[in-house]
């Protein structure tokens, strides 16, 4: 178990921000301590870390909290949760394609300059 500090260390994800994860529905409910001290467990740091990968790759809030909430609901949403997932992935695959493009461009270039030197 880990506190909220002990999370925004280990993560690099300020205190600040999981608590508005939290509020926002982008993270399950964390559970709470006698005192009421948020109480991670490492299931909520591997959701953390789902959040954080999806954030990075540009899915929508309100795709994250879909999923968030389709979890909290059981196993039965799971077929749903994959295809929000399929989803996202063939929008990253196209701007993978589409960032191999512009590196294929950049490289001609940048062989012209090399070929420029050389003069």
């Amino acid at each position: 178990m880990f506190s909220i500090q002990e999370v925004a260390e280990k993560t690099g994800v300020t205190a600040h921000t999981l608590r508005y994860y939290e509020k926002e529905g982008i993270l399950p409910p964390i559970g709470r301590d006698t005192a009421g001290r948020r109480v991670y467990s490492d299931e909520n740091l591997a959701w953390l870390e789902l959040v954080t990968c999806l954030k990075a790759t540009k899915m929508p809030v309100a795709d994250i909290k879909e999923i968030v909430r389709l979890s909290i609901e059981g196993d039965g949403t799971i077929p749903t949760r994959r295809e929000i997932l399929v989803a996202h992935r063939k929008v990253m695959e196209a701007q993978l394609a589409e960032l191999e493009q512009n590196i294929s461009k950049i490289d001609k270039k940048i062989a012209f300059y090399d070929g420029a030197d050389s003069c």
